[in-house]
């Protein structure tokens, strides 16, 4: 009890750092019931890596001088080549999506591979590597300045009101497309506004966390959830509570026993949905023993 009136003390040092973890705790599992109604998991996972990518690179221009250097610059230019980046990434992926499933699994993988690889060659000879980019790639939820939490608040209440106001739409084109064309909806424009709205929340959460925990948030909340809800609305709050839950939680346990706060979280995450895959089974075999 003490160490959380601590945390939430006011005054309290880290209080930026469990705010940020929030945010992303309760934004980020919204995009991932999304990508689960849609099977599209796996973007979940290259998308992270395609955004840290993308910082890496904006790194990579600022040590070789071609960007200009700047008080806060480098926070500047991490979102710009994270949101560069991701939302190039995730419009192609959509418009593969359109063409076939086989073609798409196949360009995820290969995106999150090279991804992968250009972000540790970038980050190998680069000086910013090694004073804290690193750290932020691997989620390191320490120093988060009041601008930054700011920007991310912003921008993730812009994601949460879009998804409460197009709700219906985005369902309907996520669940059931043909519906959707039958109805005449405007396919093209519900999914393009859908996954513009997946990128940003998941380069500001790269950004923030980097994409470890990104990922984490993504798919472990939803998954989660899915075990345990009973309709779409159950489903929704329910990953959200989860992941908001979740973050204050493992901030809490990194705090309490000096650990690392993102990986913390996704341990955390792991934990609760292995609980509530072994509470499903258990009670699905108890049923069917009684009948």
């Amino acid at each position: 009890m003490e160490t959380l009136k601590e945390i939430f003390d006011p005054s309290f040092l880290l209080r930026n750092s469990v705010y940020m973890s929030l945010l992303v705790g309760l934004a980020c599992p919204l995009v991932g019931v999304y990508l689960l109604l849609r099977r599209l998991i796996f973007m979940g996972i290259a998308l992270p890596q395609v955004s840290s990518c993308g910082i890496a690179f904006a790194f990579a221009l600022h040590a070789w001088g071609v960007a200009p250097h700047f008080e806060g610059s480098e926070h500047t230019l991490a979102f710009v080549g994270s949101s560069l980046f991701t939302l190039t990434a995730i419009l192609t992926l959509s418009i593969l999506e359109r063409r076939g499933r086989s073609m798409v699994e196949g360009t995820l993988g290969t995106v999150y591979v090279l991804a992968g690889a250009w972000s540790i060659l970038l980050l190998a000879k680069n000086p910013y590597g090694e004073h804290g980019l690193l750290d932020r790639l691997k989620g390191e939820i320490i120093a988060v300045s009041n601008s930054d939490l700011g920007w991310t608040f912003v921008a993730f209440a812009l994601v949460v009101l879009t998804f409460l106001i197009f709700h219906k739409e985005f369902m309907l084109v996520s669940f059931d497309r043909e519906m959707a064309i039958t109805l005449k909806k405007n396919v093209l424009f519900w999914d393009t506004l859908l996954f513009l709205i997946m990128g940003l929340t998941i380069s500001m959460a790269v950004l923030s966390v980097g994409p470890l925990v990104t990922f984490g948030f993504l798919l472990l909340p939803p998954l989660t959830a899915h075990l345990l809800a009973s309709n779409m609305r159950q489903f929704i709050l329910g990953a959200t509570v989860i992941g908001g839950v979740s973050a204050l939680a493992g901030f809490y346990i990194a705090y309490r026993w000096d650990l690392p706060v993102g990986p913390t979280d996704v341990a955390l995450l792991g934990t609760v949905y292995a609980l509530a895959l072994s509470a499903k089974r258990g009670l699905a075999l108890l049923l069917q023993n009684r009948a």
